[in-house]
């Protein structure tokens, strides 16, 4: 060894070391799904070794086996299965009972398996997640011989569903190589076409910055409400969620029911992006759209309302509000003149441009990620490690991979049941203006979605009152505006368990409504649509804490649209109406949908 050589490494090859690495847990990660394999080993390793010490636990394991696979273990039902997999009659059928009922008490088997003492609450999730995983890839719904729907459609097509699925799979298998190897330099057009099919609620584009356009929609009634309302989107999806076909876009509802809407329309970013950070998202996109709908308006108070991560970031904003609010209410205390002088001008840069929020609703919307839901798979310090290599390439967390990562959340509905009516039973994809917004992906910059991850999902930050907004810190007790909360009953992105627990953190009056449906589905509800539903129940200011169990059980149950129940909640918390009046053709900077709706990317 060489005397000299230097005991540290100089930042040259620290750096290079640091690539080296990344390079190496890249590829590793390609062999587990995008995932970190060491967060999966160590997941497994907990949960084996803890079983490996617990003799009682795998006789009773041993026990529950040999019973489940008895023949005289337990009657046969007779009830259709609650499981849309086997709820076909033929399921009933001999021996496809058998297979049914022998796969249901393996499900029930791995579950138990995981239950061991001493194994992490994340680790015990992470194992039962791939196990059910792995249960849904060989469930008997999935083959061609063990599918009773399958056998029957084939023999009543003389073999031609097969045949057709054949070709479908054959298809799609050639379709993706050839985007593999020759490379996607031009994006599929959309099957419902942005601004003509969806997105077509008229107005106009009527402020833009960097990382904003905002959206002011044209009045179609003569009088409005005096408080203006503004969406906010998530940023991860393409805002038009909330303004599909006229039938049932959100938009078009509140603006038919006398509300002046504005929604904000985020850039998809690129690799320039990669520095943008979450305080970029909430000042120059929520708070720069607040102002601008002040200034444009003149209206002293609005209505706010955010979707998914665009409801935290707007949770963000309104608890900064209402420090704000109540810092100005409270007198100056004597102290050193720059003291008041600075104290002042920190008011006056929070209300001078920034509106009074007159409530705030949050769609499915997380402000507590103890509890994220099967999301919490993906956050610990390994994967996210994993994932910070994988960005570090590219600048930007891609299109294609959060789309995988929402359809691996929910594998068997979105990936093994569509396998099964595709290439077993030959059907066709049934399309709508849904599907055609979901394959409309976005990206997100390395530098926010970092922040957001580590901050919020990892840390929780803000609900423990650790986040900062422009230096100060954020408390979501300091909300001051009455709430109006939405959660969604099978949602696998923010289960409704954890939206309920914004009662945890605010003393505000709360309106929560728990809505039939998932993360999309349960949203997009208008009135009219079949086999919807939902409770709903309101707590006055400084109101306890209410357990979510006890809340389901006695919360009244209301068929229809969820619609109604806001615009209602809205106009009781509204001034009296005023006449309509046109958008400020001067402030005009496009015809909406604008132009941030028309970047798209392709697959990366």
């Amino acid at each position: 060894m060489n005397a000299s050589a230097p005991l540290h490494p100089t930042p040259s090859n620290a750096d290079a070391a640091t690539a080296l690495d990344a390079a190496v847990q890249a590829q590793l990660s390609k062999f587990s799904m995008g995932l970190s394999p060491i967060s999966l080993a160590l997941a497994y390793s907990d949960w084996l070794m803890h079983l490996a010490v617990s003799p009682g636990r795998q006789l009773q394991l041993m026990q529950q086996w040999v019973s489940a696979a008895s023949p005289d273990s337990a009657a046969k039902s007779t009830a259709l299965d609650a499981d849309a997999r086997f709820a076909d009659p033929a399921w009933q059928q001999w021996p496809f009972d058998q297979l049914r009922q022998s796969f249901k008490a393996s499900e029930a088997w791995w579950h138990a398996a995981t239950q061991v003492q001493g194994l992490s609450a994340h680790h015990r999730h992470v194992v039962s997640f791939f196990n059910r995983q792995v249960l849904d890839a060989v469930s008997p719904s999935n083959g061609l011989l063990t599918n009773p729907q399958v056998l029957e459609k084939g023999l009543a097509t003389l073999g031609q569903s097969w045949v057709k699925g054949a070709q479908q799979f054959w298809h799609d298998v050639l379709t993706q190589q050839t985007s593999r190897h020759v490379g996607a330099t031009q994006l599929k057009p959309l099957p419902y076409q942005v601004g003509k099919d969806v997105a077509v609620t008229p107005g106009k584009v009527v402020f833009r910055n960097h990382l904003i356009e905002l959206i002011q929609y044209s009045p179609s009634t003569p009088t409005v409400w005096p408080e203006p309302l503004l969406i906010v989107p998530s940023n991860i999806m393409k805002f038009y969620i909330l303004d599909l076909s006229p039938e049932n876009s959100m938009v078009r509802y509140l603006v038919g029911q006398g509300h002046t809407v504005f929604m904000i329309s985020w850039r998809n970013p690129d690799a320039s992006d990669r520095h943008l950070g979450m305080q970029d998202y909430l000042e120059t996109g929520v708070m720069a759209a607040m102002g601008e709908v002040k200034a444009l308006t003149h209206a002293p108070r609005i209505h706010a309302l955010g979707y998914c991560l665009g409801g935290t970031f707007l949770a963000i904003v309104a608890a900064a509000l209402g420090r704000c609010q109540a810092k100005s209410a409270v007198p100056k205390r004597r102290g050193r003149q720059s003291d008041q002088q600075h104290r002042r001008q920190d008011d006056v840069a929070c209300w001078d441009s920034m509106p009074e929020l007159a409530s705030v609703t949050l769609l499915a919307a997380q402000t507590d990620f103890q509890e994220p839901g099967e999301l919490g798979v993906f956050i610990d310090d390994d994967q996210l490690n994993t994932l910070r290599a994988a960005m570090a390439r590219t600048g930007f967390m891609s299109g294609s991979q959060m789309a995988g990562s929402f359809q691996f959340l929910n594998a068997r509905d979105l990936i093994w049941s569509r396998h099964t009516r595709r290439y077993l039973m030959g059907e066709d994809d049934v399309g709508n203006d849904m599907m055609s917004w979901n394959a409309d992906v976005t990206r997100l910059p390395e530098r926010m979605h970092n922040e957001y991850l580590s901050s919020l999902f990892l840390n929780n930050a803000l609900a423990q009152g650790h986040y900062r907004l422009g230096g100060q810190g954020v408390a979501l007790v300091d909300m001051a505006a009455p709430l109006l909360v939405v959660g969604t009953l099978r949602d696998h992105v923010s289960p409704w368990r954890s939206v309920f627990k914004i009662h945890l953190h605010t003393q505000t009056e709360i309106t929560f409504i728990l809505a039939a449906g998932g993360h999309n589905a349960g949203i997009v509800s208008e009135p009219g649509h079949p086999r919807r539903s939902y409770q709903i129940d309101h707590l006055p200011q400084g109101h306890g804490w209410v357990d979510p169990d006890d809340w389901l059980a006695h919360a009244p149950l209301v068929q229809g649209s969820w619609w109604p129940a806001m615009h209602d909640w809205l106009k009781a918390r509204s001034g009296t109406p005023v006449p309509a009046s046109p958008i400020d053709a001067s402030r005009v900077v496009c015809e909406a949908p604008g132009q941030y709706i028309e970047v798209r990317y392709a697959d990366d």
